[in-house]
Protein backbone atom coordinates (compact mmCIF):
# COMPACT_ATOMS: atom_id res chain seq x y z
CA UNK A 1 0.00 0.00 0.00
CA UNK A 2 2.97 2.15 0.66
CA UNK A 3 3.72 1.86 -3.05
CA UNK A 4 0.82 2.94 -4.31
CA UNK A 5 1.08 5.98 -2.24
CA UNK A 6 4.31 6.38 -3.75
CA UNK A 7 3.63 5.73 -7.14
CA UNK A 8 0.53 8.01 -7.08
CA UNK A 9 2.94 11.13 -5.31
CA UNK A 10 5.57 10.84 -8.05
CA UNK A 11 3.20 10.43 -11.79
CA UNK A 12 0.16 12.61 -10.39
CA UNK A 13 3.22 14.97 -9.01
CA UNK A 14 1.89 16.12 -5.42
CA UNK A 15 3.09 16.58 -1.67
CA UNK A 16 0.81 14.07 -0.36
CA UNK A 17 -0.92 10.95 -1.49
CA UNK A 18 -2.83 8.29 1.00
CA UNK A 19 -4.46 5.06 0.24
CA UNK A 20 -7.40 5.57 2.71
CA UNK A 21 -9.67 2.56 3.68
CA UNK A 22 -13.18 4.19 5.52
CA UNK A 23 -14.45 2.10 8.56
CA UNK A 24 -17.44 2.75 10.41
CA UNK A 25 -16.44 5.53 12.41
CA UNK A 26 -12.71 6.74 11.21
CA UNK A 27 -10.76 6.35 8.20
CA UNK A 28 -7.04 4.37 8.03
CA UNK A 29 -4.11 4.74 5.76
CA UNK A 30 -2.48 1.47 5.06
CA UNK A 31 -0.60 3.66 2.60
CA UNK A 32 0.99 6.85 2.95
CA UNK A 33 3.57 9.31 1.53
CA UNK A 34 4.00 13.17 2.48
CA UNK A 35 1.54 13.52 5.45
CA UNK A 36 2.77 15.26 8.23
CA UNK A 37 0.12 16.51 10.41
CA UNK A 38 0.31 14.43 13.79
CA UNK A 39 -0.81 12.66 15.84
CA UNK A 40 -2.54 11.73 12.75
CA UNK A 41 0.57 10.75 10.63
CA UNK A 42 1.57 8.66 13.43
CA UNK A 43 -1.44 7.21 13.89
CA UNK A 44 -2.16 6.43 10.61
CA UNK A 45 -5.65 7.33 11.11
CA UNK A 46 -8.14 9.82 11.47
CA UNK A 47 -11.82 10.26 12.79
CA UNK A 48 -14.27 10.96 9.55
CA UNK A 49 -14.65 14.62 10.76
CA UNK A 50 -11.26 14.97 8.90
CA UNK A 51 -12.10 12.70 6.25
CA UNK A 52 -12.72 13.73 2.27
CA UNK A 53 -12.34 9.93 1.47
CA UNK A 54 -15.58 9.05 3.25
CA UNK A 55 -17.42 10.97 0.39
CA UNK A 56 -16.34 8.60 -2.06
CA UNK A 57 -17.03 5.71 -0.34
CA UNK A 58 -20.48 7.25 0.28
CA UNK A 59 -21.35 8.16 -3.71
CA UNK A 60 -19.47 5.12 -5.34
CA UNK A 61 -17.99 8.11 -7.60
CA UNK A 62 -14.55 9.75 -7.84
CA UNK A 63 -14.46 13.09 -5.90
CA UNK A 64 -12.05 16.09 -7.81
CA UNK A 65 -11.82 19.68 -5.94
CA UNK A 66 -9.94 22.27 -7.19
CA UNK A 67 -9.89 24.34 -3.86
CA UNK A 68 -12.07 22.07 -1.04
CA UNK A 69 -12.32 25.12 0.77
CA UNK A 70 -15.05 26.65 -1.92
CA UNK A 71 -16.88 23.42 -1.94
CA UNK A 72 -20.17 23.07 -0.02
CA UNK A 73 -19.78 19.46 0.34
CA UNK A 74 -16.20 19.66 2.09
CA UNK A 75 -15.31 23.27 3.17
CA UNK A 76 -16.33 22.63 6.90
CA UNK A 77 -13.96 19.63 6.86
CA UNK A 78 -11.46 19.53 9.60
CA UNK A 79 -8.95 17.59 7.11
CA UNK A 80 -8.67 20.95 5.84
CA UNK A 81 -6.88 23.23 9.06
CA UNK A 82 -5.13 20.15 10.59
CA UNK A 83 -3.99 18.20 7.52
CA UNK A 84 -3.84 20.56 4.81
CA UNK A 85 -5.75 19.83 2.51
CA UNK A 86 -6.73 22.53 -0.27
CA UNK A 87 -6.61 20.81 -3.57
CA UNK A 88 -8.22 16.80 -3.59
CA UNK A 89 -8.73 14.37 -6.19
CA UNK A 90 -9.71 10.61 -4.40
CA UNK A 91 -10.47 7.79 -6.87
CA UNK A 92 -12.96 4.46 -5.54
CA UNK A 93 -11.11 1.65 -4.27
CA UNK A 94 -13.71 -0.86 -4.30
CA UNK A 95 -13.70 -5.20 -3.20
CA UNK A 96 -14.74 -8.08 -5.76
CA UNK A 97 -18.66 -7.10 -5.01
CA UNK A 98 -18.04 -3.53 -5.89
CA UNK A 99 -18.31 -1.94 -2.64
CA UNK A 100 -16.55 0.85 -1.81
CA UNK A 101 -14.20 0.55 0.57
CA UNK A 102 -12.32 3.87 0.57
CA UNK A 103 -10.18 5.80 -1.94
CA UNK A 104 -6.93 6.50 -3.60
CA UNK A 105 -6.30 9.77 -3.52
CA UNK A 106 -3.89 12.63 -4.55
CA UNK A 107 -3.56 15.70 -1.94
CA UNK A 108 -1.97 19.13 -2.56
CA UNK A 109 -1.71 22.06 0.17
CA UNK A 110 -2.33 24.86 -2.74
CA UNK A 111 -4.71 25.71 -5.42
CA UNK A 112 -4.54 23.24 -8.21
CA UNK A 113 -6.60 22.68 -11.51
CA UNK A 114 -6.27 18.77 -11.84
CA UNK A 115 -5.17 17.69 -15.41
CA UNK A 116 -7.17 14.79 -17.24
CA UNK A 117 -3.90 12.84 -17.60
CA UNK A 118 -3.61 13.41 -14.14
CA UNK A 119 -7.21 11.68 -13.83
CA UNK A 120 -6.54 9.26 -15.57
CA UNK A 121 -3.33 8.24 -14.25
CA UNK A 122 -5.20 7.98 -10.98
CA UNK A 123 -7.84 5.79 -11.90
CA UNK A 124 -5.45 3.32 -13.64
CA UNK A 125 -3.57 3.26 -10.14
CA UNK A 126 -6.76 3.22 -8.38
CA UNK A 127 -7.97 -0.03 -10.46
CA UNK A 128 -4.80 -1.48 -9.47
CA UNK A 129 -4.41 -1.03 -5.92
CA UNK A 130 -8.49 -2.10 -5.74
CA UNK A 131 -7.06 -5.42 -7.08
CA UNK A 132 -4.67 -5.70 -4.81
CA UNK A 133 -7.21 -5.45 -2.09
CA UNK A 134 -9.47 -7.93 -3.40
CA UNK A 135 -6.17 -10.17 -3.69
CA UNK A 136 -5.50 -9.59 -0.19
CA UNK A 137 -9.88 -9.93 0.94
CA UNK A 138 -9.51 -13.66 -0.75
CA UNK A 139 -6.73 -14.50 0.36
CA UNK A 140 -7.51 -13.39 3.74
CA UNK A 141 -10.74 -15.26 3.31
CA UNK A 142 -9.25 -18.58 2.01
CA UNK A 143 -6.91 -18.38 5.63
CA UNK A 144 -10.47 -18.14 7.63
CA UNK A 145 -11.59 -20.46 6.05
CA UNK A 146 -8.93 -23.29 6.75
CA UNK A 147 -8.42 -21.82 9.75
CA UNK A 148 -12.03 -22.21 10.55
CA UNK A 149 -12.17 -25.98 9.34
CA UNK A 150 -9.35 -26.81 11.48
CA UNK A 151 -11.00 -25.47 14.46
CA UNK A 152 -14.07 -27.00 14.05
CA UNK A 153 -12.09 -30.44 13.40
CA UNK A 154 -10.42 -29.46 16.84
CA UNK A 155 -13.87 -28.64 18.45
CA UNK A 156 -15.02 -32.37 17.44
CA UNK A 157 -12.44 -34.17 18.13
CA UNK A 158 -11.46 -31.73 21.88
CA UNK A 159 -15.20 -31.77 22.89
CA UNK A 160 -16.09 -35.30 22.23
CA UNK A 161 -13.79 -36.39 24.95
CA UNK A 162 -14.78 -34.34 28.04
CA UNK A 163 -16.04 -36.59 31.09
CA UNK A 164 -17.45 -33.57 33.18
CA UNK A 165 -18.53 -29.82 33.04
CA UNK A 166 -15.21 -28.43 33.91
CA UNK A 167 -13.76 -29.92 31.32
CA UNK A 168 -16.15 -28.62 28.88
CA UNK A 169 -15.65 -25.05 30.22
CA UNK A 170 -11.86 -25.55 30.57
CA UNK A 171 -11.83 -26.72 26.47
CA UNK A 172 -14.39 -24.51 25.39
CA UNK A 173 -12.28 -21.61 26.84
CA UNK A 174 -8.84 -23.00 25.49
CA UNK A 175 -10.02 -23.68 21.73
CA UNK A 176 -11.49 -20.15 21.20
CA UNK A 177 -9.26 -18.18 22.79
CA UNK A 178 -5.97 -19.49 20.20
CA UNK A 179 -8.47 -18.82 16.67
CA UNK A 180 -10.45 -15.92 17.58
CA UNK A 181 -9.24 -14.68 20.43
CA UNK A 182 -11.86 -13.10 22.58
CA UNK A 183 -10.47 -11.53 25.79
CA UNK A 184 -13.49 -13.06 27.87
CA UNK A 185 -15.26 -16.87 27.26
CA UNK A 186 -17.96 -17.44 29.31
CA UNK A 187 -20.16 -20.66 29.89
CA UNK A 188 -23.90 -20.33 31.47
CA UNK A 189 -26.12 -23.34 31.94
CA UNK A 190 -29.77 -22.97 32.14
CA UNK A 191 -31.15 -24.16 35.54
CA UNK A 192 -34.88 -24.29 35.71
CA UNK A 193 -35.71 -20.85 35.00
CA UNK A 194 -32.37 -19.56 35.59
CA UNK A 195 -29.13 -19.19 33.87
CA UNK A 196 -26.12 -19.95 35.99
CA UNK A 197 -22.55 -18.94 34.92
CA UNK A 198 -19.77 -21.60 35.10
CA UNK A 199 -16.81 -20.26 37.19
CA UNK A 200 -13.38 -20.84 34.96
CA UNK A 201 -11.43 -23.24 37.38
CA UNK A 202 -8.01 -21.52 36.20
CA UNK A 203 -9.04 -17.43 35.78
CA UNK A 204 -12.07 -17.17 38.11
CA UNK A 205 -13.81 -13.29 37.82
CA UNK A 206 -16.05 -11.69 40.20
CA UNK A 207 -19.22 -11.12 37.55
CA UNK A 208 -19.24 -15.40 37.83
CA UNK A 209 -20.13 -14.63 41.88
CA UNK A 210 -21.81 -11.22 41.64
CA UNK A 211 -24.24 -12.28 38.68
CA UNK A 212 -23.73 -15.56 39.15
CA UNK A 213 -27.75 -16.09 37.92
CA UNK A 214 -30.28 -14.85 35.50
CA UNK A 215 -32.99 -14.75 35.00
CA UNK A 216 -34.64 -16.49 31.44
CA UNK A 217 -36.92 -13.54 30.70
CA UNK A 218 -34.42 -10.65 32.28
CA UNK A 219 -33.54 -8.20 29.95
CA UNK A 220 -29.66 -9.51 29.55
CA UNK A 221 -28.32 -10.74 26.20
CA UNK A 222 -27.71 -14.03 26.78
CA UNK A 223 -31.31 -14.09 28.24
CA UNK A 224 -32.55 -13.05 24.65
CA UNK A 225 -30.48 -15.29 22.77
CA UNK A 226 -31.27 -18.48 24.81
CA UNK A 227 -35.64 -17.36 24.90
CA UNK A 228 -34.78 -16.73 20.95
CA UNK A 229 -32.48 -19.24 20.08
CA UNK A 230 -30.36 -17.46 17.91
CA UNK A 231 -26.68 -15.65 17.93
CA UNK A 232 -27.61 -12.08 19.75
CA UNK A 233 -23.78 -9.45 18.96
CA UNK A 234 -23.57 -6.01 20.56
CA UNK A 235 -21.40 -3.80 18.83
CA UNK A 236 -20.33 -1.71 21.88
CA UNK A 237 -21.19 -0.39 25.07
CA UNK A 238 -23.90 2.03 23.41
CA UNK A 239 -24.94 -0.65 22.32
CA UNK A 240 -25.73 -2.69 25.48
CA UNK A 241 -27.03 0.31 27.25
CA UNK A 242 -30.00 0.89 24.12
CA UNK A 243 -30.95 -2.27 24.12
CA UNK A 244 -30.54 -3.87 27.67
CA UNK A 245 -30.85 -3.40 31.54
CA UNK A 246 -29.02 -1.51 33.62
CA UNK A 247 -28.13 -4.50 35.80
CA UNK A 248 -26.57 -5.72 32.22
CA UNK A 249 -24.78 -3.14 31.55
CA UNK A 250 -23.28 -3.36 35.23
CA UNK A 251 -21.70 -6.41 34.10
CA UNK A 252 -21.03 -5.78 30.88
CA UNK A 253 -18.66 -3.02 32.06
CA UNK A 254 -17.36 -5.51 35.11
CA UNK A 255 -15.98 -7.21 32.36
CA UNK A 256 -14.38 -4.56 30.36
CA UNK A 257 -15.14 -5.42 26.73
CA UNK A 258 -15.51 -3.94 23.90
CA UNK A 259 -18.13 -6.28 21.57
CA UNK A 260 -19.16 -9.82 22.50
CA UNK A 261 -21.64 -12.29 20.88
CA UNK A 262 -23.96 -14.80 22.73
CA UNK A 263 -24.81 -17.92 21.52
CA UNK A 264 -27.32 -20.04 22.18
CA UNK A 265 -26.48 -23.76 23.32
CA UNK A 266 -29.00 -26.52 21.97
CA UNK A 267 -28.92 -29.97 22.35
CA UNK A 268 -30.46 -33.15 21.39
CA UNK A 269 -33.38 -32.28 24.32
CA UNK A 270 -33.83 -28.40 24.11
CA UNK A 271 -31.84 -25.63 25.01
CA UNK A 272 -28.74 -26.02 27.87
CA UNK A 273 -27.30 -22.42 28.23
CA UNK A 274 -25.56 -19.72 26.56
CA UNK A 275 -21.82 -19.48 25.19
CA UNK A 276 -20.47 -16.00 25.48
CA UNK A 277 -17.52 -14.25 23.74
CA UNK A 278 -16.18 -11.08 24.05
CA UNK A 279 -13.39 -8.78 22.99
CA UNK A 280 -11.77 -5.75 24.47
CA UNK A 281 -11.75 -4.12 21.02
CA UNK A 282 -14.46 -3.87 18.07
CA UNK A 283 -14.62 -7.11 16.59
CA UNK A 284 -17.79 -7.02 13.96
CA UNK A 285 -18.48 -10.97 13.41
CA UNK A 286 -18.80 -11.93 9.62
CA UNK A 287 -20.42 -14.40 7.83
CA UNK A 288 -18.01 -16.96 7.62
CA UNK A 289 -17.23 -16.47 11.27
CA UNK A 290 -20.85 -16.49 12.46
CA UNK A 291 -21.14 -19.99 10.90
CA UNK A 292 -17.77 -20.85 12.48
CA UNK A 293 -19.00 -19.78 16.16
CA UNK A 294 -22.50 -21.47 15.61
CA UNK A 295 -20.91 -24.74 14.85
CA UNK A 296 -18.44 -24.42 18.30
CA UNK A 297 -21.74 -23.71 20.13
CA UNK A 298 -23.10 -27.03 18.54
CA UNK A 299 -20.67 -29.08 19.84
CA UNK A 300 -20.81 -27.39 22.98
CA UNK A 301 -24.08 -28.14 23.80
CA UNK A 302 -23.70 -31.66 23.05
CA UNK A 303 -21.04 -31.70 25.14
CA UNK A 304 -22.49 -29.91 28.17
CA UNK A 305 -25.52 -32.36 27.78
CA UNK A 306 -23.60 -35.36 28.01
CA UNK A 307 -21.27 -33.42 31.21
CA UNK A 308 -24.26 -33.13 33.02
CA UNK A 309 -25.21 -36.40 32.37
CA UNK A 310 -22.32 -37.98 33.53
CA UNK A 311 -22.11 -35.36 36.27
CA UNK A 312 -25.35 -36.54 37.61
CA UNK A 313 -24.32 -40.52 37.19
CA UNK A 314 -21.32 -39.51 39.06
CA UNK A 315 -23.15 -37.58 41.73
CA UNK A 316 -25.64 -40.38 41.94
CA UNK A 317 -22.75 -43.60 42.49
CA UNK A 318 -20.98 -41.27 44.97
CA UNK A 319 -24.16 -41.20 47.20
CA UNK A 320 -24.60 -44.70 46.85
CA UNK A 321 -21.39 -45.46 47.61
CA UNK A 322 -21.02 -43.16 50.49
CA UNK A 323 -25.12 -44.79 51.52
CA UNK A 324 -23.07 -47.71 52.04
CA UNK A 325 -20.40 -46.61 54.16
CA UNK A 326 -20.98 -47.23 58.08
CA UNK A 327 -21.53 -44.86 60.37
CA UNK A 328 -18.88 -45.52 63.19
CA UNK A 329 -19.68 -47.45 66.48
CA UNK A 330 -19.25 -45.97 69.86
CA UNK A 331 -17.13 -48.36 71.61
CA UNK A 332 -15.42 -47.81 74.79
CA UNK A 333 -12.04 -48.06 75.42
CA UNK A 334 -11.67 -47.37 71.79
CA UNK A 335 -11.19 -43.88 69.21
CA UNK A 336 -12.25 -44.55 65.99
CA UNK A 337 -12.25 -42.32 62.43
CA UNK A 338 -12.71 -43.03 59.28
CA UNK A 339 -12.43 -41.34 56.14
CA UNK A 340 -13.59 -41.89 52.30
CA UNK A 341 -12.20 -39.91 49.34
CA UNK A 342 -13.00 -39.91 46.09
CA UNK A 343 -10.75 -40.35 42.97
CA UNK A 344 -10.23 -36.53 41.97
CA UNK A 345 -10.45 -36.69 38.33
CA UNK A 346 -14.49 -37.37 39.31
CA UNK A 347 -15.20 -39.91 36.60
CA UNK A 348 -14.32 -42.54 38.26
CA UNK A 349 -16.25 -44.21 41.66
CA UNK A 350 -15.38 -47.57 42.92
CA UNK A 351 -15.39 -50.54 45.36
CA UNK A 352 -13.58 -48.78 47.89
CA UNK A 353 -14.79 -49.45 51.31
CA UNK A 354 -14.16 -49.51 54.98
CA UNK A 355 -16.97 -51.18 57.52
CA UNK A 356 -16.46 -51.48 61.56
CA UNK A 357 -19.59 -52.91 63.74
CA UNK A 358 -19.89 -54.59 67.03
CA UNK A 359 -19.49 -58.65 67.47
CA UNK A 360 -21.50 -60.01 70.44
CA UNK A 361 -19.61 -62.43 72.34
CA UNK A 362 -22.01 -65.56 72.99
CA UNK A 363 -24.44 -65.71 75.06
CA UNK A 364 -24.01 -62.07 75.83
CA UNK A 365 -27.04 -59.68 76.77
CA UNK A 366 -24.78 -56.02 77.12
CA UNK A 367 -22.10 -54.63 75.47
CA UNK A 368 -19.70 -55.29 78.43
CA UNK A 369 -17.20 -57.16 76.79
CA UNK A 370 -18.25 -57.33 73.11
CA UNK A 371 -15.87 -57.04 70.19
CA UNK A 372 -15.39 -55.28 66.91
CA UNK A 373 -15.16 -56.06 63.66
CA UNK A 374 -13.06 -53.89 61.50
CA UNK A 375 -12.29 -53.96 57.42
CA UNK A 376 -11.38 -52.30 54.71
CA UNK A 377 -11.31 -53.93 51.34
CA UNK A 378 -11.26 -52.15 47.46
CA UNK A 379 -13.54 -54.07 45.20
CA UNK A 380 -11.86 -54.23 41.29
CA UNK A 381 -13.08 -51.42 39.39
CA UNK A 382 -14.05 -48.22 38.85
CA UNK A 383 -17.65 -48.04 38.07
CA UNK A 384 -21.36 -48.24 39.05
CA UNK A 385 -20.87 -51.93 38.61
CA UNK A 386 -18.05 -51.72 41.34
CA UNK A 387 -19.32 -49.87 43.67
CA UNK A 388 -22.85 -52.50 43.92
CA UNK A 389 -20.47 -55.48 43.90
CA UNK A 390 -19.15 -53.90 46.98
CA UNK A 391 -22.30 -53.17 48.98
CA UNK A 392 -22.97 -56.80 48.05
CA UNK A 393 -19.47 -58.32 49.44
CA UNK A 394 -19.99 -56.06 52.44
CA UNK A 395 -22.91 -56.98 53.38
CA UNK A 396 -22.49 -60.87 52.79
CA UNK A 397 -19.22 -60.24 54.91
CA UNK A 398 -20.55 -58.55 57.70
CA UNK A 399 -23.43 -61.41 58.19
CA UNK A 400 -20.96 -64.27 57.80
CA UNK A 401 -18.29 -62.58 60.81
CA UNK A 402 -21.29 -61.88 62.70
CA UNK A 403 -22.51 -66.21 62.16
CA UNK A 404 -18.75 -66.83 62.60
CA UNK A 405 -17.95 -64.57 65.60
CA UNK A 406 -16.23 -67.52 67.42
CA UNK A 407 -14.34 -68.44 64.76
CA UNK A 408 -12.37 -65.41 63.57
CA UNK A 409 -12.18 -63.49 60.94
CA UNK A 410 -10.48 -66.49 58.52
CA UNK A 411 -13.85 -68.36 58.84
CA UNK A 412 -15.60 -65.59 57.68
CA UNK A 413 -13.97 -64.55 54.74
CA UNK A 414 -14.12 -68.18 53.57
CA UNK A 415 -17.59 -68.17 54.28
CA UNK A 416 -17.60 -64.98 51.78
CA UNK A 417 -15.82 -66.50 49.27
CA UNK A 418 -18.02 -69.83 49.22
CA UNK A 419 -20.98 -67.57 48.91
CA UNK A 420 -19.58 -65.83 45.86
CA UNK A 421 -18.97 -69.22 44.24
CA UNK A 422 -21.93 -70.32 44.61
CA UNK A 423 -24.76 -67.30 44.02
CA UNK A 424 -22.43 -66.76 41.75
CA UNK A 425 -21.10 -63.56 42.38
CA UNK A 426 -17.94 -62.34 40.56
CA UNK A 427 -16.07 -59.94 42.67
CA UNK A 428 -12.79 -59.65 42.88
CA UNK A 429 -9.90 -57.50 44.98
CA UNK A 430 -8.30 -57.44 48.21
CA UNK A 431 -9.26 -56.69 51.80
CA UNK A 432 -7.94 -56.69 55.18
CA UNK A 433 -10.88 -58.45 57.86
CA UNK A 434 -10.08 -58.15 61.56
CA UNK A 435 -11.28 -59.47 65.14
CA UNK A 436 -10.81 -57.32 68.07
CA UNK A 437 -11.74 -58.07 71.89
CA UNK A 438 -10.64 -56.36 74.88
CA UNK A 439 -7.69 -58.14 76.87
CA UNK A 440 -8.83 -57.06 80.20
CA UNK A 441 -5.68 -54.49 80.76
CA UNK A 442 -6.90 -51.89 78.66
CA UNK A 443 -5.43 -53.26 75.34
CA UNK A 444 -7.14 -55.46 72.77
CA UNK A 445 -6.18 -58.52 71.41
CA UNK A 446 -7.00 -58.27 67.60
CA UNK A 447 -7.05 -61.45 65.14
CA UNK A 448 -6.82 -60.83 61.25
CA UNK A 449 -6.39 -62.01 57.78
CA UNK A 450 -5.52 -60.39 54.52
CA UNK A 451 -6.46 -61.14 51.71
CA UNK A 452 -3.67 -59.16 48.94
CA UNK A 453 -4.55 -55.86 50.79
CA UNK A 454 -1.63 -53.34 51.60
CA UNK A 455 -0.40 -54.14 54.75
CA UNK A 456 -2.18 -52.59 58.00
CA UNK A 457 0.26 -49.97 59.74
CA UNK A 458 0.49 -50.03 63.50
CA UNK A 459 2.05 -47.31 66.01
CA UNK A 460 3.23 -48.92 69.20
CA UNK A 461 2.89 -46.59 72.25
CA UNK A 462 7.05 -46.08 72.14
CA UNK A 463 6.38 -44.33 68.85
CA UNK A 464 7.89 -47.58 66.74
CA UNK A 465 5.69 -47.86 63.22
CA UNK A 466 5.38 -52.02 62.02
CA UNK A 467 3.96 -53.28 59.20
CA UNK A 468 1.35 -55.47 59.83
CA UNK A 469 2.30 -57.34 56.42
CA UNK A 470 1.27 -61.23 56.84
CA UNK A 471 -1.15 -62.05 53.95
CA UNK A 472 -2.85 -64.77 51.72
CA UNK A 473 -3.89 -64.43 47.91
CA UNK A 474 -6.32 -61.75 46.83
CA UNK A 475 -10.30 -62.19 47.16
CA UNK A 476 -10.88 -63.51 43.32
CA UNK A 477 -14.46 -65.86 42.49
CA UNK A 478 -12.94 -68.23 40.32
CA UNK A 479 -10.09 -69.33 43.71
CA UNK A 480 -10.89 -73.00 45.16
CA UNK A 481 -9.60 -73.76 48.38
CA UNK A 482 -7.53 -70.75 49.14
CA UNK A 483 -5.50 -71.05 52.05
CA UNK A 484 -5.99 -68.14 54.45
CA UNK A 485 -5.03 -68.03 57.71
CA UNK A 486 -5.70 -65.80 61.42
CA UNK A 487 -2.23 -63.32 62.49
CA UNK A 488 -2.76 -62.50 65.41
CA UNK A 489 -1.70 -59.26 67.46
CA UNK A 490 -1.79 -57.61 71.62
CA UNK A 491 -2.49 -53.93 70.80
CA UNK A 492 -1.51 -52.11 74.33
CA UNK A 493 -2.48 -48.90 75.62
CA UNK A 494 -1.51 -46.24 73.11
CA UNK A 495 -1.42 -47.99 70.12
CA UNK A 496 -2.84 -46.69 66.53
CA UNK A 497 -3.96 -49.30 63.83
CA UNK A 498 -4.13 -47.49 60.60
CA UNK A 499 -6.37 -49.29 57.67
CA UNK A 500 -5.81 -48.35 53.94
CA UNK A 501 -6.74 -49.20 50.88
CA UNK A 502 -3.78 -48.63 47.86
CA UNK A 503 -5.41 -45.51 46.49
CA UNK A 504 -3.53 -44.02 49.41
CA UNK A 505 0.22 -45.12 48.56
CA UNK A 506 -0.38 -46.92 44.89
CA UNK A 507 0.87 -44.64 41.65
CA UNK A 508 2.04 -45.16 38.39
CA UNK A 509 5.52 -44.88 38.26
CA UNK A 510 6.44 -44.41 41.79
CA UNK A 511 7.22 -46.67 44.39
CA UNK A 512 5.10 -48.54 46.43
CA UNK A 513 7.24 -49.59 49.50
CA UNK A 514 8.18 -45.52 49.84
CA UNK A 515 4.80 -44.19 49.83
CA UNK A 516 4.31 -46.56 52.78
CA UNK A 517 7.02 -45.85 54.86
CA UNK A 518 6.06 -42.28 53.69
CA UNK A 519 3.07 -42.95 55.13
CA UNK A 520 4.17 -45.00 58.11
CA UNK A 521 6.51 -41.85 59.13
CA UNK A 522 3.72 -39.27 59.11
CA UNK A 523 1.52 -41.90 61.30
CA UNK A 524 4.79 -41.79 63.53
CA UNK A 525 5.04 -37.85 64.04
CA UNK A 526 1.39 -37.51 64.42
CA UNK A 527 1.86 -39.59 67.49
CA UNK A 528 -1.01 -40.20 70.09
CA UNK A 529 -2.03 -36.51 70.26
CA UNK A 530 -3.60 -35.94 66.65
CA UNK A 531 -7.28 -36.13 66.65
CA UNK A 532 -7.66 -39.28 64.29
CA UNK A 533 -10.07 -36.98 61.79
CA UNK A 534 -6.94 -34.58 61.51
CA UNK A 535 -4.54 -37.28 60.94
CA UNK A 536 -6.67 -39.14 58.34
CA UNK A 537 -7.16 -35.61 56.61
CA UNK A 538 -3.38 -35.01 56.92
CA UNK A 539 -2.53 -38.66 55.18
CA UNK A 540 -4.86 -38.44 52.87
CA UNK A 541 -3.39 -34.78 51.62
CA UNK A 542 0.14 -35.51 52.09
CA UNK A 543 0.97 -39.10 50.61
CA UNK A 544 -0.89 -39.83 47.69
CA UNK A 545 0.21 -36.53 46.00
CA UNK A 546 -2.24 -34.30 44.28
CA UNK A 547 -4.65 -35.21 42.08
CA UNK A 548 -5.25 -38.53 43.20
CA UNK A 549 -6.39 -40.41 40.33
CA UNK A 550 -8.06 -43.39 42.73
CA UNK A 551 -10.34 -43.36 45.55
CA UNK A 552 -8.85 -43.71 49.05
CA UNK A 553 -10.17 -45.42 52.31
CA UNK A 554 -8.92 -45.35 55.79
CA UNK A 555 -10.00 -46.59 58.88
CA UNK A 556 -8.26 -45.93 61.90
CA UNK A 557 -8.52 -46.95 65.40
CA UNK A 558 -6.27 -45.89 68.96
CA UNK A 559 -6.37 -47.48 71.86
CA UNK A 560 -6.20 -44.01 74.39
CA UNK A 561 -4.52 -43.81 77.58
CA UNK A 562 -6.49 -42.66 80.63
CA UNK A 563 -7.41 -39.24 80.73
CA UNK A 564 -7.21 -39.02 77.13
CA UNK A 565 -10.07 -37.35 75.12
CA UNK A 566 -12.02 -40.26 72.99
CA UNK A 567 -13.97 -39.05 69.62
CA UNK A 568 -16.76 -40.92 69.23
CA UNK A 569 -17.65 -42.77 65.65
CA UNK A 570 -20.72 -41.11 63.90
CA UNK A 571 -22.98 -43.67 65.00
CA UNK A 572 -25.69 -42.89 67.67
CA UNK A 573 -25.64 -45.10 71.15
CA UNK A 574 -22.94 -47.30 72.58
CA UNK A 575 -22.61 -49.68 70.32
CA UNK A 576 -24.30 -48.47 67.07
CA UNK A 577 -23.87 -49.84 63.87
Amino acid sequence: MERFAGLVARIVSVPVALVSLVEADRQVFPGMVGLAAEPWATRRWTPLSHSLCQHVALSGSPLVLDDAREDALTCASMAIPDLGVVAYAGMPLTDADGTVLGSLCAIDTVTRAWTPRELENLRDLAAACSAELRLRIASHHARAAQAGAELLLRAAEELTGTAGLAQVRERVRDLVSGDIKPSYVGLQLLEGRYLRRLPDPVRPLRIDARYEYTGVNADFATAVALRERRMVTIRDRADAVARYAPEAVAAWDSLGIASAVCLPLTAARGPVGVLVLGWDATHPVGVNEAAVLTSIAGYTAQAVERAVFLDQRIEVAHQLQNAMLTDLPTVPGLDLAALYRPASTDDKVGGDWYDAFPLEQPGSTSCAGAGLALTVGDITGHDIHAATLMGQVRSMLRQAALIKNSEGPTAALLALEHACRTLPLEASGTLVHAHLHPSGNGGWNMSWTNAGHPPPLLLTPDGTVHRLNDHGVLLYHGLHDTNRTDHHLHLPVGSTLLLYTDGLVERRGHDLNLAITRTGDLLAEAGRHTPLPDLLEHLADQVPGHPADDDIVLLALRIPHPGDPVRPGRGEGPMAG
